[in-house]
């Protein structure tokens, strides 16, 4: 193998071209005479028992020619990658140069490479860094919170009212014919809770126990397009009306739903939970801030290959969160009209977002020198271990060494851009919205590695599956990973 040209292209983008020397050649088509001898036919001889000699005199001397090259190109590119030291991303275009002789032959391959960034300041950045404050209110809050989580339904014989639970039994019609998706039994429907079309839970407020009504009902343009902007009609029974019973928060209820004896033991400890969850969001917030803020400095000739995986790591992450809720992926097309290519161009600016942060926590990594050690990386995995609930020996099951060290590495690049920043102090806001804005930017293990494949995740599925929110970017994820 020689490699006879390497050309740099834009986009981060490389073309070589190799030459398979007639040594190399020969021993490919050997090979291909090996596997596709079962597939030729030559009178007098067995189905796979006929000389190469033999079949190249009845066929011609370039019959296993088109599979010897095949046979040749893996292992001649590798060398060529190797040899010109090329960190590649994905599969290359491969095209022939000139023909294929028993001299060899010569190819091109045209490959994306990790580019060449250029990192500009990476310490004294600095960042906005909100200062956490718990109200008596955000307590009450979660109290409140507690307390419909341990509500009682209890049957009422009146009208339903917003709130309520209705016990349903409906059926859709469409053009007077019944459509696939439209029949439901005993369905509990929370009044309000917006989870049928539009104006559909309106129309069954006001119903009583053993009531029975036609709801006209004309389904959004954006929704599934079989029923996209149709007019429909439901049948609906009420069953049942339920109303929700809450509990007095006392300390009996305390009791119940703690380890604590008294209201005010339980509040204290919610206090400090909620100091310690907006604590976190505000330091995650704060990290993915200052490492944007170095991203977006780099010089970087973006490929387009990375831009594309991120944005479809962000669609497969959306998937496995809709997923953890039980709801099957395509049900939820379904039900919500989404489409992916959409859902992909959306997330295309959050993807350069985070290809930026990738690229820059690589390079903060090569220019401080930073090591994993073996007790670190074995540390990481038991942290895993505990997020997970498995064995530490399951985990590894899953999860490769190289990738927890690269998020060791990772984790500790962050932390050089972290120590060495200067927080900007703002008055505090409400926390809550620090808590949602950073929630898909938390350091969790399973949006730092390819843990996903070892559970279900943790995370709660979205309620709005605008790309644009779902894929905001995690800082923490892992950099200068070959594509397979």
């Amino acid at each position: 193998m020689t490699v006879k040209n390497v050309e740099k292209l834009e986009k981060s983008r490389v073309a070589l071209e190799v030459a398979v020397d007639a040594e190399e050649f020969e021993a490919a088509v050997a090979k291909a005479y090996i596997k596709v001898r079962n597939k030729i036919s030559v009178p007098g001889f067995r189905r796979g028992k006929a000389p190469r000699k033999m079949i190249e005199k009845l066929y011609g001397a370039d019959v296993f020619y088109a599979d010897a090259a095949d046979e040749a190109f893996p292992e001649a590119y590798a060398k060529a990658i190797e040899s010109e030291k090329l960190d590649t991303i994905g599969y290359p275009e491969v095209e022939l140069v000139g023909d294929v002789t028993k001299d060899g032959f010569t190819f091109k391959a045209t490959v994306a490479v990790y580019p060449e960034v250029k990192l500009g300041q990476y310490k004294g950045v600095s960042a906005p860094k909100e200062e956490v404050k718990v109200t008596a209110d955000d307590v009450k809050e979660r109290l409140n919170e507690m307390a419909e989580r341990n509500a009682r339904l209890v049957s009422v014989d009146r009208k339903a009212k917003k709130g309520d639970t209705a016990v349903i039994d409906f059926e859709g019609f469409l053009d007077g014919k019944p459509f696939s998706g439209g029949k439901g039994e005993n369905h509990e429907l929370v009044l309000g809770s917006g989870s049928f079309v539009p104006g559909f839970e309106d129309q069954v407020i006001g119903m009583k126990a053993g009531e029975e009504k036609d709801i006209d009902i004309t389904f959004p343009e954006d929704y599934h397009k079989d029923l996209a902007g149709k007019a429909v009609v439901f049948h609906v029974k009420c069953n049942e009306v339920k109303f929700k019973e809450l509990p007095e928060l006392d300390d009996e209820f305390a009791k119940d739903v703690s380890e604590f004896d008294s209201i005010q033991e339980l509040k204290s400890d919610i206090k400090k939970k909620i100091e310690e969850e907006r604590q976190k969001a505000v330091d995650v917030a704060y990290e993915n801030a200052l490492i944007e803020k170095v991203a977006g400095t780099i010089e970087a000739e973006l490929p387009e290959i990375l831009i594309e995986q991120q944005c479809k790591r962000f669609l497969e992450e959306f998937k496995s969160r809709i997923m953890a809720q039980g709801i099957p992926y395509d049900q939820y097309v379904k039900m919500t009209g989404m489409d992916e290519k959409k859902f992909m161009e959306d997330g295309r600016e959050p993807a350069i977002r985070q290809v930026k942060m990738d690229l820059a926590i690589a390079q903060i990594i090569e220019q401080e020198k930073l090591e994993a050690t073996e007790e670190e990386i074995e540390a990481e995995y038991k942290k895993l271990s505990g997020y997970y609930g498995m064995d530490v020996e399951m985990v590894k099951k899953y999860l490769g060494e190289n990738e927890v060290r690269t998020q060791v590495l990772n984790t500790k690049a962050i932390a050089v851009v972290v120590d060495n920043a200067k927080p900007e102090k703002v008055s505090a806001k409400k926390a809550e919205k620090a808590e949602k804005k950073s929630e898909d930017a938390e350091e969790k293990p399973a949006k730092k590695t390819t843990a996903k494949k070892a559970a279900a995740k943790k995370d709660d599925a979205a309620e709005d599956k605008k790309p644009a929110e779902e894929m905001k970017p995690a800082a923490k994820k892992t950099t200068k990973k070959k594509a397979e």
